[in-house]
């Protein structure tokens, strides 16, 4: 099983996206079944760590995101991952826009996987502390969800 997250820039909602994920499969045993990946629909911060309040929050709550790195989504990401799951959903159109020449898997919203009230992941770079928090609170409740249905597809 694939599963790619995608924002704009690959550097805050996404990267955590990944990061919570990853942990959440590590620790349901699931590692060795499932690909994590993350990346953003703009070219503007390949090859960059994520923001350094993304990674901070993220590390307050045991996630680890030190090692990942920005890229931008390619139209071959939509033969290889399983699940293409956008943060909001400027980035689900600029994803269907890029899919309707390749193909493959059909991109969709991360947050409506989960019983809540927002259906998009908002965009905390231009905000203060609370905005990495609230990302990580919805991330986490989606990711229970999300990590739910791969257990019954796989």
């Amino acid at each position: 099983m694939r599963v790619l997250f995608v924002c704009l820039g690959n550097i805050c909602r996404s990267p955590t996206a990944e990061g919570v994920f990853r942990a959440k499969v590590a620790a349901a045993g699931l590692a060795e079944h499932v690909e994590i990946d993350s990346a953003g629909t703009a070219a503007w911060h390949i090859g960059k760590s994520p923001d350094s309040r993304t990674r901070a929050a993220a590390k307050q709550r045991g996630y680890d995101l030190e090692t990942l790195r920005a890229r931008q989504v390619q139209p071959t990401d939509f033969a290889r991952f399983d699940w293409v799951l956008a943060m909001d959903r400027s980035n689900l159109a600029d994803l269907q826009k890029l899919r309707q020449f390749a193909g493959g898997t059909q991109p969709q919203l991360f947050l409506p996987l989960a019983d809540l009230s927002e259906s998009e992941v908002p965009d905390p770079y231009y905000g203060g502390a609370d905005g990495f928090e609230q990302v990580l609170d919805l991330i986490e409740a989606a990711s229970d969800a999300l990590l739910q249905r791969v257990r019954e597809q796989l």
